[in-house]
């Protein structure tokens, strides 16, 4: 037989050989085997408490790229070059020194933001980038831009008070600050100030000061002083306002301020003239300027194309009226920061430099 044959064979005898095998003769039988006990009924259990779900994780990776990917890095790269930052002004003659290196170059910067001075000269000053303002971050979370520093600041015209305008915002107060105190502070009961410098006054970005409504020379006159501020109260801040969405060349990381944040409050606002208030008070300062220049406080010199105020001796009035005038043009809002704050201080310096001398 061939082996095809053979493996059919032994296929279709397969099933029989299972059901019974060939028929024989029967086989005696077996004994029976003994009865089983019953067995014991088990005891019920306990149900188990149901589990609470966990909450499902943050994938990190895409955290992460929410910034951390070519389009927001290309796109944060061309703000910053349209910023003053940027620019780097001043750091070839502020940057190295090591009383103005602490805002204007980024290697003091750190220095002061981490230990609280900048321990002598900088030989090679850089603008401020990327990695002087942000460094490591410390939750991954979504919030966390790892800046430098979002612990409020102390005022350096009176470190017992502090600039807190609510994390993010309290970086910009770090520099964007009075260097001085105004001279009822520093002299107090005396008649005369003697201005030692053309350089005297808050400096060149009082703006946490303008805003927070602090450290300006609150002069008695008829405006009231207000108690609180305008736009802190309505919760906005330095960043709220200056990195809004970057909208035609403003916002984001170029910070100058765009019309687009200020309509989510000032519905209609085409402009930062908002009721007019820049236009009133440009006129209060040209005011109030051209007063200390009839007083001899302030000069205008050709070379450096600004009013400067004239080294000398003056009665503390007038000293204190320049103080708000030269940290409140600088501070370049021209009262948008606080309307009311910056509308006191100048309708009062006015009057104090109108008023008869004692």
């Amino acid at each position: 037989m061939k082996s095809g044959q053979k493996i059919l064979l032994l296929a279709a005898l397969v099933p029989f050989l299972f059901v019974g095998g060939c028929s024989g003769d029967d086989g005696a039988a077996g004994p029976a085997g003994p009865s089983g006990a019953d067995g014991a009924d088990g005891t019920d259990g306990t149900d188990g408490t149901d589990g609470v779900d966990g909450t499902d994780g943050v994938d990190g990776n895409v955290t992460c790229m929410e910034c951390h990917n070519t389009q927001t890095q290309r796109d944060i790269t061309f703000q910053y070059a349209r910023s003053q930052h940027g620019l780097g002004e001043f750091v070839d003659y502020a940057g190295g020194r090591s009383s103005c290196a602490k805002c204007h170059s980024g290697g003091g910067f750190v220095e002061y933001a981490e230990t609280g001075d900048v321990n002598g000269n900088i030989n090679t000053p850089e603008a401020l980038n990327c990695k002087h303002c942000h460094s490591l971050h410390q939750t991954f979370e979504r919030t966390d831009y790892a800046l430098r520093s979002m612990d409020p600041v102390p005022f350096i015209f009176d470190e017992t008070q502090t600039a807190d305008f609510a994390s993010n915002s309290n970086l910009c107060a770090v520099c964007h600050q009075s260097r001085r105190a105004e001279p009822e502070l520093t002299n107090p009961g005396e008649d005369t100030f003697e201005i030692t410098s053309t350089h005297w006054g808050p400096h060149h970005g009082a703006q946490s000061n303008v805003l927070a409504g602090v450290g300006f020379a609150e002069i008695d006159g008829t405006r009231p002083y207000p108690t609180s501020s305008t736009h802190l109260d309505e919760g906005a801040t330095c960043v709220t306002c200056h990195m809004g969405e970057f909208v035609d060349g403003a916002g984001g990381h170029t910070w100058w301020p765009s019309v687009a944040s200020c309509v989510e409050c000032h519905e209609g606002a085409t402009d930062f003239n908002v009721e007019g208030v820049q236009v009133e008070m440009q006129a209060n300062l040209d005011e109030l300027r051209d007063l200390l220049v009839a007083a001899g406080v302030v000069e205008f010199v050709e070379e450096d194309d600004a009013f400067e105020p004239v080294v000398g001796v003056y009665p503390k009035a007038h000293a204190r009226a320049f103080f708000n005038w030269v940290g409140l043009s600088e501070d370049r809002s021209l009262g948008v920061h606080n309307p009311k704050y910056v509308r006191a201080l100048l309708e009062n310096s006015i009057e104090a430099m109108e008023a008869p001398l004692p």
